[in-house]
């Protein structure tokens, strides 16, 4: 008896000195590749999103794994990687263009708002001195100077790209190297890693398609949706003339993330200076467009894109949102919900095994409000 209890006793420090091992080196492991995270996971999510892609050459080429990975790959460095880099210089060009308008006087924001104000009602100009606008012209200086702060961040974010071109192109050929075996052996490696969780099976198999399921409906479902908005948003601009519309539109696909604010917050406050400035007939344009063509295109293309994949609610989709991008920057907007998700799953199957009910029962309203919205 008294051996018995030796050898558990033993087992037991075996264990907890295994458990202890694997995690200081998994801690470890992620400080080593702390500089490649952000590539890390956009790897891990372009396999996800990409991998009935590879499903399909794959059924083409039988057998010929390395084939199928490489040409799915091949297709998303041109369709999405390329185009994506060609975008983003453009943007950046039009950012430091605005910053240099605005520092030269040819953008006077002032004036600009001067005009907004004047062309206001007399009541509502009232209003707005008597809420904390008392000095109109001190609102303009601090608009201004905000805008500016903008821009120059902008600007000298552009020139720290440029200093770190080498860092960039680094992480990029190792994001794109860990795609290309993420995808080839995506069928092999999921399974293994959800034997490896140190939980039960069924559980396990929960989390991780949970996993899944949320980073494809956040990057079909939301990216791809805001993209399109955005690119209607930069037409609508480029068609009315105004300036830098490419940056613009871009500034609207990043508010089309976000629940509850969207791309109103861009095209809205364009269309009232437009109005001001008596551009009567562009003002329309941008009206009609954001409200008939972008604000149609979330209820048109979410469904088709998302279908019923699994969702969060929208109140807790923009809280992560905010609170992933503050964290770990662009990386967020996925990171966020994903968080978000497997929190209320982890709390779902912690309460059923706590109470004993059948699973799947505490997440269904958050599957039903999913449907509901897809």
């Amino acid at each position: 008896m008294e051996d018995q209890t030796i050898a558990i006793d033993r087992q037991c420090v075996e264990n907890g000195g295994l458990i202890l091992f694997v995690t200081a080196i998994s801690v470890g492991l992620v400080l080593v590749v702390s500089s490649f995270l952000g590539a890390l996971l956009w790897s891990a999510l372009a396999a996800i999103l990409f991998q009935p892609l590879y499903q399909r050459l794959l059924g083409y080429w039988p057998g010929r794994r390395n084939r199928a990975a490489l040409v799915a790959l091949l297709i998303i460095t041109v369709a999405i990687v390329l185009p994506s880099l060609i975008v983003s210089s453009m943007v950046v060009d039009q950012a430091a263009g605005v910053y240099t308008q605005i520092r030269s006087g040819q953008i006077n924001i002032a004036s600009y708002f001067e005009k907004i104000h004047d062309a206001l009602p007399i009541r509502l100009q009232q209003m707005l001195d008597s809420a904390g606008f008392g000095s109109f012209e001190r609102a303009q200086t601090q608009v201004v100077e905000a805008v500016s702060n903008s821009a120059s961040l902008l600007a000298g974010r552009a020139l720290s790209i440029g200093a770190n071109a080498a860092a960039f192109l680094l992480a990029f050929g190792v994001g794109l190297y860990v795609t290309f075996f993420l995808l080839r052996d995506g069928e092999r490696l999921g399974p293994a890693i959800v034997r490896g969780l140190p939980l039960e099976q069924s559980v396990a198999t929960r989390i991780a398609d949970q996993f899944v399921s949320v980073a494809r409906a956040t990057i079909k479902g939301s990216v791809v949706v805001a993209l399109v908005q955005g690119a209607l948003g930069a037409a609508t601009f480029w068609i009315v003339g105004l300036p830098a519309a490419l940056l613009w539109g871009v500034l609207m696909a990043i508010a089309a993330l976000l629940p509850a604010i969207g791309p109103t917050i861009i095209w809205a406050p364009v269309a009232v200076y437009l109005l001001a400035t008596s551009a009567y007939w562009q003002a329309g344009v941008v009206v009609a467009s954001g409200m008939l063509v972008i604000g149609l295109a979330d209820n048109i293309l979410r469904p088709m894109l998302v279908g019923r994949d699994t969702g969060i609610p929208d109140w807790l989709v923009l809280v992560t949102t905010l609170g992933g991008v503050e964290l770990v920057g662009l990386s967020g907007i996925v990171v966020g919900p994903i968080a978000g998700a497997l929190f209320i799953t982890g709390w779902s199957i912690l309460t059923e095994k706590r109470l004993g009910d059948p699973a799947g029962t505490d997440d269904a309203p958050i599957r039903e409000d999913a449907s509901a919205r897809s």
